[in-house]
């Protein structure tokens, strides 16, 4: 059994975190993934990076890409006790576009108060990805001892 989610439940958990493992293609159709901070905005998430990493380069050959984002878990007062994160993966076309493409808004947030003046800001970039198709969940809208049980913890939820 699939747990129903809305869209916009989803959608604010994303919103809520800062850490997803992107995943792409390189040029020899290899699959790679990167740990990544994001920000989520208008039913869009944009990364920061450098014009010249491999990530960019390759989103620029290949704009298909994947993001998991983590939800960490914990109990109150036994952070020893390790459970799983719960996840949200979905697929989406991304482009790589200059910082001066996206808001203030939406830069400010993602450089985090790093300082920024018109030298760093030209070499960096940012990725900005529309999702597509479905989101993918496991842990999300489930109490935690319900995550024991994967047809219970696993959910789905359109993009849209």
């Amino acid at each position: 059994m699939t747990l129903e989610l809305s869209s916009q439940q989803v959608w604010q958990a994303v919103e809520k975190e800062i850490f997803a493992v992107l995943g792409f293609v390189t040029a020899n159709g290899e699959a790679r993934t990167v740990g990544v901070v994001y920000v989520a905005r208008g039913k869009k998430v944009y990364i920061a990076t450098g014009k010249d990493t491999w990530k960019a380069r390759y989103i620029e050959n290949n704009p298909h890409v994947s993001l998991t984002v983590t939800i960490p878990k914990r109990i109150p007062f036994m952070p020893f006790i390790k459970i799983p994160a719960a996840t949200i993966t979905f697929s989406g076309i991304a482009e790589v576009v200059d910082t001066g493409k996206v808001g203030a808004e939406v830069r400010n947030v993602l450089l985090r108060g790093l300082e920024t003046d018109s030298e760093l800001l030209a070499t960096m970039c940012i990725i900005e990805m529309q999702p597509v198709g479905d989101f993918i969940t496991y842990g999300v809208g489930v109490p935690m001892m319900t995550m024991r049980h994967p047809e219970q913890a696993r959910g789905r939820a359109p993009v849209a």
